[in-house]
C-alpha cells in the first residue's frame, strides 16, 4: 500500500457486478428461497425477468474487447487493471533443459489462446477414449480481458551453488535477492519460485482457469510452489477512473504510472538496452509482496489516528491540509511518520512503482482474526532503485507497520513481450 499509484475502476462490467438496472444471480436465489411462500407465480416472474437481464449482462460482457497478447511488452503490466487475480508461482521439478523449453512453448500457445477465449488443444470435448486438453471450466465465458504475464525468478539461474539450465551467465544484476527488511515475517512456504504466472481478469473462474490448465500442461516439469487469489483491484494504470478502496477503507494509491505515459514508463518501468542482459530489454522487474492487514485491531483504531497514520481523509482521501484527492499533497503538512509522506515520490529521490495490487481473505487464522490483507504487486525497471529504497524506508518508520505485516515474497525478471506467432516465453533467454 503506498503513494505510488493512483487506482481506479476500469469501464466494464466487473465480476460480481450487475449492470445498472438488471437483476443479480445472488439476489434470484435469495427470492427463489423465498419465492416457496410467494408463490409458483412469483418465482415465474423473477425468472422471467432474470433472464432477460443475464441475457443482457452476458451480451455486455461478450462485447468487452479482449486484450491482445503478442506485443512490444507483456500485457498485464501497463495494460488496464482488471478485478481479479489468480498468481501461481512455480518451482521447475525437471533437470532437462529441453523438457523446460518445450513447457514454455506450450505455454506461451494455450496463453495466445485462452486470452482470446478460446480452448486449449482440441478443446475441452475431444475423445472420449483420452483426457480433453482443456479442464472446460471456462467453456462459454468471455476472455473478460484475460492477461498472462511471466516471470522468472533466481533460482532459476542458479540455486544452491548450481548452474541448473545454463542460464547462470544471463541472469541480470537487477534480478537480486531481496534483503531482509524490518518486520518481516515471511513463510517459506509463500516465497520465492522459479518461475511466475499473473492472471488477470474481469472473472475470477476465467484467472483460475488460465493457471489450472497451464500446470497441467506443465505437469512432470514443474510444480505450483504457492499460489494467491485476489479480488478488488488496489491500483490502476487508468488514473482517470475513481479509485477504489482497501480493506482498510482508504483509497489506496492516488498517484500511479498511467499505462498510457510512455515517457515516465520508459524512465521507471520498462528496462532499457544496457540496463542488463540484452533478453530483458522491454521487460521488467516485478516484486510480489503478501501483506497481511491485522484488520481487528485497525477496526479499533479511532478515525483521526487512522488518517493521521495514512496522511489521507477516508471519505474524501485528499491529503492533509487540502480539499480533494488529486490536489497536490503537501508532504511537511503530515506527520513524519505517515505513509504517504514516506511513500511518496517526493520523499524518494522520484522513484516510482508501477502497482497492480489486489486485496485478498484466505477464511481465518483459527484464533477468530480474519486472514486478509493486500497482495501487492509491483513493476520497476530496476527494483534496486526503487522497492528496495522505499521499503527500507517504509519498514523503518512507518506508522502503518503497527497493523500490517509482510508475510510473503518474491521477486521476478519478466521478460518483454511475445511479438508474433511461432515465437515463445523466455525465446531470447534460452536461445
Amino acid at each position: 500500500m503506498s503513494e505510488q499509484t493512483q487506482e481506479s475502476q476500469d469501464p466494464t462490467v466487473e465480476q460480481g457486478q450487475e449492470p445498472k438496472g438488471s437483476v443479480s444471480r445472488r439476489a434470484v436465489i435469495g427470492w427463489a428461497g423465498a419465492g416457496v411462500a410467494l408463490g409458483a407465480a412469483a418465482v415465474g416472474t423473477v425468472a422471467a425477468a432474470t433472464r432477460s437481464s443475464d441475457e443482457e449482462a452476458e451480451a455486455a460482457l461478450k462485447a468487452v474487447p479482449d486484450i491482445e497478447f503478442y506485443g512490444e511488452h507483456q500485457a498485464g503490466i501497463a495494460t488496464p487493471v482488471q478485478d481479479r487475480l489468480h498468481f501461481a508461482a512455480f518451482d521447475v521439478s525437471t533437470t532437462s533443459r529441453d523438457a523446460l523449453i518445450r513447457v514454455l512453448k506450450e505455454w506461451t500457445k494455450a496463453a495466445a489462446v485462452m486470452t482470446g477465449g478460446r480452448e486449449v488443444g482440441t478443446g475441452a470435448t475431444g475423445l472420449a477414449e483420452a483426457p480433453p486438453d482443456d479442464t472446460g471450466e471456462a467453456l462459454g465465458l468471455p476472455a473478460s480481458r484475460l492477461t498472462l504475464t511471466i516471470g522468472f525468478g533466481p533460482t532459476l539461474f542458479e540455486k544452491d551453488g548450481k548452474d541448473r539450465f545454463g542460464l547462470k551467465a544471463k541472469r541480470p544484476e537487477g534480478l537480486i535477492d531481496l534483503p531482509p527488511f524490518p518486520h518481516d515475517n515471511l513463510d517459506p512456504a509463500r516465497s520465492g519460485g522459479d518461475l511466475c504466472v499473473q492472471a488477470c481478469a474481469d472473472d475470477p473462474q476465467v484467472a483460475v482457469h488460465a493457471i489450472r490448465n497451464l500446470a497441467r500442461i506443465g505437469m512432470g516439469v514443474v510444480t505450483v510452489r504457492w499460489s494467491q487469489l485476489g479480488f478488488g483491484k488496489t491500483s490502476s494504470t487508468t488514473p482517470e477512473a475513481q479509485t477504489p478502496r482497501n480493506l482498510m477503507g482508504f483509497k489506496d494509491g492516488t498517484h500511479n504510472v498511467s499505462g498510457k505515459d510512455t515517457p515516465t514508463l520508459d524512465e521507471h518501468i520498462w528496462a532499457a538496452p544496457g540496463d542488463g542482459p540484452e533478453w530483458m530489454t522491454g521487460g521488467s522487474y516485478l516484486v510480489a509482496r503478501r501483506i497481511r492487514m491485522h484488520i481487528e485491531t485497525w477496526d479499533r483504531t479511532p478515525l483521526s489516528e487512522q488518517e493521521d497514520i495514512f496522511g489521507r481523509t477516508k471519505r474524501e482521501g485528499a491529503p492533509f491540509g487540502k480539499q480533494k484527492e488529486h490536489d497536490a499533497p503537501d508532504l511537511a503538512a503530515m506527520p513524519k511518520d505517515a505513509h504517504v509522506r514516506l511513500a511518496h515520490p517526493d520523499s524518494n529521490s522520484g522513484a516510482k512503482l508501477l502497482r497492480r495490487g489486489f486485496s485478498f481473505t484466505d477464511g481465518s487464522d483459527g484464533l477468530g482474526r480474519l486472514e486478509a490483507g493486500l497482495f501487492f504487486l509491483a513493476y520497476q525497471r530496476d527494483t534496486r532503485k526503487a522497492f528496495v529504497p522505499v521499503q527500507r524506508k517504509l519498514a523503518a518508520t512507518d506508522a502503518l507497520n503497527e497493523y500490517i505485516q509482510h508475510v510473503g515474497s518474491a521477486h521476478f525478471a519478466c521478460p518483454p513481450g511475445v511479438r508474433k506467432p511461432g515465437e515463445w516465453w523466455g525465446q531470447s533467454l534460452f536461445g
